[in-house]
């Protein structure tokens, strides 16, 4: 197990470093620079600027620079928000960008898992059909619509929730709503496909034949058994949720992270995109690596290679 997790962290640096290193250089390969639309800044202010923020120096220099502060937890300073630094954007949006994600998670796995359940059990029947037409509206139709057709039927229409903003817990209801959607969709979809496959094993039919009830059979045998698959995709689905979604933040005016990258891309705003980029990278690996380690332990039938 030891040589297994430290495999496994060893991967996930080498990913993180992937990661970085090429969002840095594909930032740097885009033509201009953070102050390109400044049209009133003389040359020799321009080149001031460059130097204060080393835009001057060779790239493998900024490369070097750059990565060595980001090992001190140092993302940087922006180049467009006045003295404010990378590491201040990312505390102030992600407390925010966590709590929706955070309560879309809860609604999408807890509901996703309980639809495949049902559909699972009731093959060919009513909750079945059900579950599938909501997968696969889910799945199909991006989040940003449900967005603005829940702003105008719960919010405009009914005032159920206000329309966008954020502070009280019941400007959570209709963002958490749109961004758990698909994940709803997807953990139902396959919690209905590993429920089947489950059901179809021949430990299930000796399980029965035991005497046991179809209750005790679902609870003891198939609902473990099925979940295992879910973990892993569950896994990567939450941290991408966790750190929001850039779109439904901006339809709901959500002060998260996602309002910094835009406007950071925008503006062209190396360190901003470089930063959140790189935060978000940590994220994502750190979760698949907590998955693996899960997984095996969940299920034995995992091998340690």
């Amino acid at each position: 197990m030891v040589k297994y997790t430290l495999k496994r962290l060893l991967m996930a640096v080498v990913t993180l470093w992937v990661i970085i290193t090429m969002t840095f250089v594909l930032m740097h390969a885009i033509p201009g620079n953070p102050f390109a639309d400044e049209k009133r800044i003389q040359p020799e202010i321009m080149a001031n600027l460059n130097a204060k923020y080393g835009l001057d120096k060779p790239l493998i220099e900024q490369y070097g620079i750059y990565m060595s502060n980001l090992v001190r937890g140092d993302f940087g300073v922006s180049l467009k928000y006045q003295n404010r630094t990378v590491n201040s954007l990312i505390a102030q949006g992600f407390p925010v960008s966590m709590t929706l994600g955070a309560a879309a998670c809860l609604i999408g796995i807890g509901i996703g898992i309980l639809f495949g359940i049902i559909a699972g059990i009731n093959r060919g029947r009513l909750p079945d059909y059900a579950v599938i037409i909501l997968s696969i509206l889910g799945v199909s139709v991006p989040s940003f619509v449900f967005a603005s057709i829940f702003q105008y039927i719960f919010g405009a229409k009914l005032q159920w929730a206000p329309v966008a903003g954020w502070g009280a817990p019941v400007f959570l209801i209709l963002p958490t709503l749109a961004l758990g959607l698909r994940m709803i969709a997807y953990i139902a979809r396959m919690m209905r496909t590993s429920m089947l496959d489950v059901l179809s094993q021949d430990y299930i039919k000796t399980a029965r034949a035991k005497g046991l009830t179809e209750g005790q059979v679902i609870r003891r045998h198939t609902i473990r058994n099925a979940i295992t698959p879910i973990i892993t995709v569950a896994g990567v689905m939450v941290a991408g949720t966790l750190v929001g979604s850039f779109v439904i933040e901006n339809i709901f005016n959500i002060p998260g992270m996602g309002k910094y990258l835009v406007n950071a891309v925008k503006d062209s705003d190396y360190t901003v995109i470089l930063g959140m980029t790189a935060f978000y990278a940590m994220i994502l690996v750190a979760v698949t690596f907590v998955v693996d380690i899960l997984y095996v332990i969940v299920d034995p039938r995992v091998k340690l290679d």
